[in-house]
């Protein structure tokens, strides 16, 4: 199997991660998990029993016209405890490795069929700067875009940080929903292969 790199050549790489099936359900469940795992699950409320105050009858039990109460923290109260209240929890879901890796091979094959990952030579900017960057999209005419380069580019990442819908990231740090939100991913030919071989 092929992929056509923009100016002509072709690179050869895998059938088996380029080529896959696309299996929805996985890709799915990854995506899932992906997005719970970044969830901070930090939320904290207070029951009747933490909450402060409270230790004294508020008024007496009959004669007054309201209602009986023996205290002024419980859930109906203002300033009161919550009935059923959040704890700090994980969201965590368990994906082993072949899950994960399974569920990349399968996004970036449909990326391939539909057409929407292009490969390139080489990206480079000289200085972080915004229209540089802008010039080249307007090359590859594409406003909303997702750039994987080898290795961490500073210069690169600074350029796009101030162009919205465009993102960048190394082949090292790639992730399915990153993947799955992009509209067209542009890969340099290194970056490829170093896909090529965590994945293979």
């Amino acid at each position: 199997m092929e992929l056509q790199i923009q100016g002509g050549a072709k690179l050869p790489v895998s059938e088996a991660i380029w080529g896959e099936s696309f299996r929805e359900d996985l890709v799915h469940q990854v995506v899932v998990a992906y997005q719970a795992a970044a969830r901070s699950g930090t939320k904290a409320q207070k029951t009747r029993a933490e909450v402060s105050g409270g230790g004294r009858k508020p008024f007496k039990q009959k004669g007054t016209g309201s209602a009986r109460a023996g205290t002024t923290r419980g859930p109906l109260w203002r300033g009161g405890g919550k009935t059923h209240a959040a704890r700090p929890r994980s969201f965590e879901q368990k994906v082993n490795r072949k899950m994960y890796r399974g569920a990349l091979r399968s996004i970036l094959s449909e990326l391939v069929r539909q057409e929407r990952l292009h490969v390139i030579d080489a990206l480079e900017i000289a200085e972080p700067r915004t229209r540089l960057l802008l010039g080249k999209l307007a090359e590859w005419k594409a406003d909303r875009a997702l750039i994987v380069t080898e290795a961490d580019d500073l210069n690169l990442y600074l350029a796009a940080r101030n162009i919205p819908y465009v993102f960048v990231t190394d082949a090292g740090a790639l992730d399915p929903v990153s993947l799955v939100n992009a509209e067209r991913v542009y890969m340099t030919v290194d970056s490829v292969k170093k896909i090529e071989e965590w994945l293979a």
